[in-house]
């Protein structure tokens, strides 16, 4: 099926992201996943490649593209490659859009033109310790001063992803006790500063996948945050929260599909060149079976994600319709790569073969940015159940 959804730019874009990977990240990429994490100095090799400045405003160093679809290409080809390009990520995906959104002409001055070249790598803090998805039932807190120029931050956040490496963390903390008609009232959005006094990075969290990506635990222990570091209006966070939602939840949908296909391409290979019973596995009707039935659920969440780009990238992608992309693509994903590992036998099981991290890089997309039972409740009560 032709696919409407790229141009001439984007495949420019893929051809050089596909070079950029075999030579920079390939040949070190075993040392990356055995250390937990890609160093420090990947980051910037990525800011000189354009890579964070894709929809960053020309003014503040990017290229001022309101486009998610070069993201897309990215997802496809590292995907393709079996690598991650460690936490950076959420850098572009997550906390770019609460800075385009809500800082101000003074702190974008600040803050974007370090953002696109890496030389400030940027993550969120949302998830605490017994809270999970509760976003309503956070108990950082950030008050402000009597001289009403800074916050005292003091609480503690988990499961954040690029923590480990992260100069600045957009952090949602208290700023108001809830209400009995809201408990969602009071939450506010800081940049914070890792450099920050009282501000600690505790254990780097040790995750069955994803295993480049740095994922951390964090601490504040009354740490000074300058009145001028409020992104948007004071106990307006969770609103500016659910805002950014539909996009999340896109990426994880696009990114679920493109590893699905790549483990497509990758269990194809593999029995075309593995021989059984003096024949290749690709000889046997079952292995046919299984990799066409794969291939037509990959087609489908191909469709599913094209389409959810198109609707993001025009305004139109709303919360029912990223929730029904992540869900499917998601769900096709798991279906899709335990079927492709099947296929490997038990060298699938080995890290080695990039299915086996694949299997286990998937997993997590069933569960952050929402469940996929929450993504059903959100279904269902856009059809009215």
């Amino acid at each position: 099926m032709r696919r409407t959804v790229f141009n001439e730019d984007h495949e420019a874009f893929r051809e050089t992201i596909r070079d950029f990977i075999e030579a920079e990240v390939v040949p070190v990429y075993d040392e990356w996943f055995a250390a937990g994490q890609a160093p420090r100095d990947f980051y910037y090799k990525l800011g000189e490649l354009g890579i964070f400045g894709i929809s960053v405003p020309e003014e503040f160093g990017g290229a001022g593209m309101d486009t998610h679809k070069f993201e897309a290409v990215l997802y496809e080809e590292t995907a393709r490659a079996g690598v991650q390009f460690g936490g950076s990520g959420v850098h572009v995906l997550l906390a770019l859009p609460y800075l385009k959104m809500l800082a101000t002409d003074e702190q974008k001055k600040r803050y974007l033109p370090k953002f696109v070249t890496g030389e400030e790598m940027w993550a969120i803090a949302m998830t605490e310790p017994g809270t999970g998805s509760d976003l309503a039932g956070m108990k950082t807190t950030a008050k402000l001063s009597e001289d009403g120029t800074h916050y005292v931050l003091n609480g503690a956040k988990t499961f954040i992803t690029g923590g480990v490496h992260a100069d600045k963390v957009i952090v949602c903390a208290r700023t108001a006790a809830p209400t009995a008609e809201d408990r969602r009232h009071g939450i506010s959005l800081f940049a914070v500063d890792t450099k920050s006094e009282g501000y600690s990075v505790g254990r780097k969290l040790d995750k069955l996948g994803l295993k480049t990506s740095d994922t951390a635990e964090l601490a504040f222990v009354d740490v000074k945050v300058p009145v001028e570091d409020l992104l948007g209006e004071e106990n307006k966070g969770f609103s500016y929260l659910g805002h950014n939602l539909a996009s999340e939840r896109w990426g994880i949908a696009f990114g679920a599909y493109a590893q699905a296909k790549a483990a497509v391409r990758f269990a194809k290979q593999y029995v075309q060149e593995r021989t059984v019973f003096g024949k290749p596995v690709a000889h046997f009707q079952n292995t046919k079976f299984e990799l066409a039935a794969c291939q037509a659920e990959v087609d489908a969440a191909e469709a599913v994600a094209d389409r959810a780009t198109e609707a993001l990238d025009a305004g139109e992608l709303t919360p029912a319709e990223a929730a029904s992309a992540k869900l499917f693509c998601t769900e096709v994903a798991h279906r899709v790569i335990d079927r492709c590992l099947q296929l490997h036998g038990g060298y699938g099981y080995m890290n080695e073969y990039p299915i086996a991290r694949l299997y286990a890089d998937n997993r997590v997309n069933r569960i952050y940015g929402g469940t996929s039972e929450i993504m059903k409740s959100i279904i269902a009560k856009d059809m009215g159940l």
